[in-house]
């Protein structure tokens, strides 16, 4: 499940609850997910191999594979993987999407991680794409250490919207956001890829002590989207689906006829993914 880089909206619950309740938003409609949200790039999965050991015959265990954006590719590469997802849409989703990898390859499990009972058997690694901030943070890091054999790896990967392609449309759609989100903080923008680091994850897995250090790759990417596209990756997000009906209609109204009037009907937006990856109970070369 991809983070939602856009402004939430308002919430008065505390964070815990918050970060349930918004969790659970992306169940809601599996498929419009699973056609509207983005990839990963290739040489993430180079890395994946070479970092994490994510290559044919090797053990991992997926949290919160969502519809299976990270989950197919990881198995066109001989990858044996045990799928979690606590959304049974989602975990519907996948599973069709998986139908074409090779029996046994891969099993997707309908449950939330921080209730499953890990198997006997260790995993080689434990990977998450975009989906490890939805766990809850005192169970995450040691449930993914005790899952792994020692030397196995914890690949998270992270997205976030960054500085970059058509930035005068993300400077002039903040005013619908303030508009129709009270919550929104005036004249925020997105942050420089420069300026974001990994800094809190590498910090909360040595907190664990169950790990070496951890090593970043870092890849930026440019998808451009029409209105309607761009209107469906909105809708994904679970700020902008806990919006109240009314304030959400209008928020997407305000930004299409933004994308029409201004932009030709198209804008392109500006991904920031993050890889990290943490062996557990031994360094990781940064070579």
């Amino acid at each position: 499940m991809p983070d939602d880089t856009t402004p939430a909206g308002r919430d008065d619950l505390p964070e815990e609850s918050r970060r349930v309740r918004l969790g659970q938003t992306f169940d809601e409609d599996a498929e419009l997910y699973d056609r509207a949200r983005p990839g990963y790039p290739p040489e993430l999965y180079d890395d994946l191999a070479e970092l994490a050991g994510a290559g044919p015959g090797s053990r991992l265990l997926e949290v919160g594979c969502g519809t299976g954006q990270a989950t197919v590719p990881l198995a066109a590469r001989g990858c044996r993987i045990t799928a979690v997802e606590a959304g049974a849409n989602m975990a519907a989703v996948a599973r069709r999407n998986l139908a074409g990898v090779g029996a046994g390859a891969v099993e997707v499990v309908t449950a939330e991680f921080e209730n499953w009972p890990l198997p006997e058997e260790p995993f080689d690694a434990v990977v998450s794409a975009t989906a490890f901030h939805w766990i809850d943070p005192a169970v995450r890091v040691a449930k993914a250490a005790d899952a792994l054999r020692p030397g196995g790896a914890l690949a998270v990967v992270r997205t976030q919207h960054v500085m970059g392609g058509t930035e005068e449309f993300f400077v002039e759609v903040q005013r619908c956001y303030e508009r129709f989100d009270p919550d929104t903080p005036p004249g925020l923008r997105p942050p420089a890829a420069a300026d974001v680091d990994g800094a809190d994850h590498a910090e909360e897995v040595a907190r664990s002590g169950r790990f070496g250090p951890t090593v970043f790759r870092r890849y930026e990417q440019d998808l451009t989207y029409t209105t309607s596209e761009y209107l469906d990756v909105l809708r994904t997000y679970s700020g902008h689906r806990a919006l109240p009906e009314a304030a959400r209609s209008g928020l997407l109204g305000c930004i299409a006829r933004l994308i029409d009037g201004r932009y030709g009907g198209r804008v392109t937006k500006r991904y920031l993914i993050e890889l990290a990856v943490s062996r557990r109970g031994r360094p990781l070369s940064t070579a």
